[in-house]
């Protein structure tokens, strides 16, 4: 099904959501959309939407498989006028979004769904899923120079961390944290500050007033927590070629750029246990 816009889908589109997990897929151009989509597809989610110009074409075999909605991704507030109507559109249900070249994995995803992430999660009195984005980049920037390369892909296996994160109260948020690293913190000086972290909560069930804000964040404090009261949670990452992309693209940055490997890079092998014994997502209770 094909929508012409995004008011459209949100008014006319309330059949499509009723199964989830709903993955929503957020197409800034055209770069690995079609790897992007079949990812997410294979990963269990039960309605895949797709959200971007009608000028980006997809494959036969993918876009036979989702529904797209022609949305301009580079006007203002677009990300939280899809991910709040969706919200509303569908309480009850679990939303996943992200942007092409972003690639969702989760302990154990070679043999499990998302679905049965989800299940796990709600047993466990969790409604979001802490995600954080690990940055991939191209190993060669003169054979990839948009940094995108599936089959020359690193990413940095330490240099990540994370402080104490305050409400807008000034004091301690409870059980939040603001995390940092990866490609946004080795070229800070290219970053804004307000998107230097990589913590995103990519993965929650809607509910009825739920609303996410630009920073990544919800107006629920505890969908914003890395855990729960009594013991770790589970999280998964968002292994994200966007960041190298952009910096490569920007003429303020990519002229300066070469390379982005260093001491600490590693080949990025497509599987959940490297991300597991890196420390780059946590099982919590769930083997």
């Amino acid at each position: 099904m094909v929508y012409t816009s995004l008011q459209q889908f949100l008014g006319t589109g309330k059949s499509v959501v009723a199964n989830g997990p709903i993955g929503l897929i957020l197409l800034e151009d055209a770069v690995e959309a079609d790897s992007t989509v079949r990812h997410h597809l294979d990963s269990g989610f039960e309605t895949v939407i797709v959200f971007g110009s009608a000028e980006i074409a997809l494959a036969e075999d993918v876009a036979s498989r989702v529904h797209r909605v022609h949305h301009d991704m580079l006007s203002d507030d677009a990300l939280t006028d899809i991910v709040n109507g969706v919200i509303r559109l569908a309480p009850g249900q679990w939303i996943y979004y992200c942007y092409n070249t972003e690639y969702l994995f989760f302990p154990f995803c070679e043999h499990r769904t998302v679905g049965e992430m989800a299940t796990f999660s709600l047993e466990e009195r969790r409604s979001s899923i802490l995600t954080y984005v690990i940055d991939l980049y191209a190993g060669d920037l003169e054979a990839h120079p948009n940094a995108v390369a599936l089959e020359d892909a690193y990413l940095d296996k330490s240099g990540y961390y994370a402080l104490a994160r305050k409400n807008s109260d000034n004091e301690f948020a409870d059980r939040q944290l603001d995390f940092f690293g990866g490609l946004r913190w080795r070229f800070e000086e290219h970053i804004p500050m307000p998107r230097r972290r990589i913590d995103r909560v990519s993965i929650f069930r809607a509910t009825t007033g739920l609303e996410m804000r630009a920073d990544h964040t919800f107006n629920d404090p505890e969908y914003n927590t890395y855990a729960c009261p009594w013991h770790h949670s589970l999280t998964a990452a968002l292994c994200s070629f966007r960041t190298a992309k952009a910096l490569k693209r920007n003429p303020g940055s990519g002229y300066q750029i070469s390379s982005f490997k260093w001491h600490n890079s590693a080949p990025f092998e497509w599987r959940s246990q490297q991300l597991l014994d890196l420390g780059l997502m946590e099982p919590g209770q769930w083997f």
